[in-house]
């Protein structure tokens, strides 16, 4: 099997990339009329899930590459 398919730096990419997606359903929120809308419940699950996201995005960039110390 291959060793890179769970390696940090793949990982790092899929959260990006669902990062960006959720991006794009958040912004999609605000030019959908009111009748086709999701409630706004979902829409804050969906950013809570994005900054959730961005968390993991900044640990994984931190293990990858590591400050230099000062």
């Amino acid at each position: 099997m291959d060793g890179n398919l769970h390696s940090p730096q793949r990982r790092l990419i899929e959260l990006r990339i669902a990062h960006a997606e959720l991006d794009a359903r958040i912004d999609g929120w605000a030019v959908t009329p009111d009748e086709a809308r999701e409630d706004d419940l979902a829409l804050r699950r969906l950013k809570k899930r994005r900054l959730r996201l961005r968390d993991e995005i900044a640990c994984l960039e931190r293990l990858i590459e590591p400050r230099e110390p000062a």
